[in-house]
């Protein structure tokens, strides 16, 4: 619902949106109009914190489902924090994401936020792929949706996000 779109979608994650933990992002080199979207990352076998950097090539953001489909989920880059976990005995719709921005509190957010819980929105995945005989593989990175806000992301802009139990992750934009 944040951007208009009030479905799930799916987009596919290379290796070279893949930006390390701590790293920086040149804004105009590879991003648009740039969102950070912190994540729960549901792997196989771990989940871990992540921000998801959005991006739009749909002019002001004015999109639609049809606009996202053919955008890859809007998704630009991704940063994994660097700590994994196992998701056994976590209630990852409990988990309670805090987003700084510029070392100020800027967002929080729950698991329950995507579909209520991160388990049911990659489900909700598994199941769509594998209606187009698409299957999800081990080692997979899965992003399950956003817990917070997006908010724009500018030059000199330094992220961070701290998810319970499962560690940090942070960006800087240049």
């Amino acid at each position: 619902d944040m951007l208009g779109v009030h479905q799930p979608d799916f987009g596919f994650l290379t290796d070279a949106m893949q930006v390390d933990d701590g790293g920086t992002i040149v804004i105009g080199e590879r991003m648009i109009q740039p969102r950070a979207e912190a994540d729960v990352l549901a792997a196989t076998a771990s989940v871990a914190a992540c921000f998801e950097i959005v991006d739009s090539r749909i002019d002001r953001w004015d999109i639609r489902i049809v606009d996202t489909i053919a955008d890859n989920a809007s998704c630009g880059l991704f940063v994994l924090g660097a700590e994994r976990r196992s998701p056994q005995g976590l209630d990852l719709a409990a988990l309670e994401v805090r987003v700084s921005k510029n070392g100020a509190s800027l967002s929080r957010g729950l698991g329950s936020a995507v579909q209520g819980s991160p388990l049911a929105a990659v489900a909700w995945l598994a199941n769509t792929l594998g209606a187009y005989g698409v299957t999800l593989d081990a080692g997979d990175i899965i992003l399950s949706g956003s817990l917070v806000p997006l908010e724009p992301a500018r030059p000199g802009d330094v992220f961070e996000l701290d998810l319970d139990r499962l560690g940090r992750a942070s960006v800087r934009f240049a």
